[in-house]
């Protein structure tokens, strides 16, 4: 199949072309490099430097070529920025969604895999499930659910088929593909700065929490998981017009768990900080990843945080300044 992947230099978006390319596919990466990275777009990729928000480039991008699909990754992430910042994510990551939907739809384009996430849910002390309530606690995740909302429109007046990923805190590295955000404020690639010496201590927001150790609890699911998610939910489009799949592990870990971890791993002491709670953060979101499992087969094979962080902690330590020591 012929790929358009907007935010392919991205750190989920890059892991998937290259998965994709790997599998025979071939991909076109569209990104603005705002925050992807020129040499995270895999080779074999062909690559156009523009933003969604351009939309003669847009336009021209999806019409130059024959594409039997788009992957739609390109988002601004950083849940706490998003209730500092609001109009900057709806012009972003909804604004700029509904301007690909449209261009798609009149480049004829038919399927559409969407990235989304477990941040369109309320906070839950049970794995959530796609029935679980739905409710937001920031403007990020609510983005990316009106994203999905005008979706399911787009699939009823013209027919787009579309799969909305709602997946949990990616995670882990790639032989040379990792994390990279500047400034970086994931938990994970934090910890092993720290590590590296390129911070002096991790903070934990909120000690508080209706949790075994007070601290907020995630579910992780490393990139390569993610990536083979996307791919099968692009290929089941061919059958299905409509998916909603949570992608996770089924298991969550705390941020006390995940530093503890990382201090193993790396051999070095990880000093933090306690501070109040974020705004938009909520207690617990694991995932039940049942659904995809049983209808596409899908199944993590990176589950254990020992596994994930050494994964990441040898990106870093080959990679201590991102892409940019390369």
């Amino acid at each position: 199949m012929n790929i358009f992947i907007s935010g392919g230099a991205g750190y989920i978006g890059s892991a998937t072309a290259e998965a994709l390319i790997n599998a025979g596919h071939s991909v076109t990466v569209y990104d603005s490099l705002v925050t992807g990275h020129r040499a995270a777009v895999p080779e074999g990729a062909k690559f156009i430097h523009a933003n969604l928000d351009d939309s003669h480039a847009l336009a021209e991008a999806l019409t130059s070529n024959k594409f039997d699909a788009i992957m739609h990754f390109a988002a601004f992430i950083e849940a706490g920025e998003s209730m500092r910042d609001p109009g900057k994510f709806f012009r972003n990551n909804f604004t700029n969604s509904l301007k690909l939907m449209e261009t798609a739809v009149q480049a004829g384009i038919k399927k559409l895999v969407f990235s989304s996430t477990a941040a369109v849910y309320q906070s839950s002390e049970t794995p959530l499930t796609e029935d679980s309530p739905i409710g937001p606690t920031n403007v990020y995740g609510h983005t990316k659910l009106m994203t999905e909302q005008a979706l399911e429109w787009y699939r009823q007046i013209y027919g787009l088929h579309f799969a909305a990923l709602r997946y949990f805190n990616a995670c882990g590295a790639l032989p040379g593909r990792g994390e990279a955000h500047q400034p970086e404020s994931h938990l994970i690639p934090r910890v092993l700065q720290i590590a590296l010496g390129q911070a002096e201590s991790a903070t934990i927001f909120g000690t508080d929490y209706p949790t075994p150790d007070g601290t907020c609890i995630r579910d992780y699911i490393h990139i390569a998981d993610l990536a083979s998610a996307h791919i099968l939910a692009l290929g089941a489009l061919e059958e299905k017009d409509k998916m909603i799949y949570n992608i996770g592990s089924g298991s969550g870990f705390s941020v006390r768990e995940v530093i503890e971890t990382a201090r193993q791993v790396t051999g070095h002491a990880i000093p933090v900080i306690e501070a109040p709670r974020r705004p938009g953060d909520s207690a617990r979101l694991v995932a039940s990843p049942a659904k995809i499992m049983n209808e596409l087969g899908w199944k993590p094979t990176h589950t254990n945080m020992q596994e994930i962080l050494s994964s990441a902690w040898e990106w870093h330590t080959t990679h201590p300044h991102g892409y940019d020591s390369q």
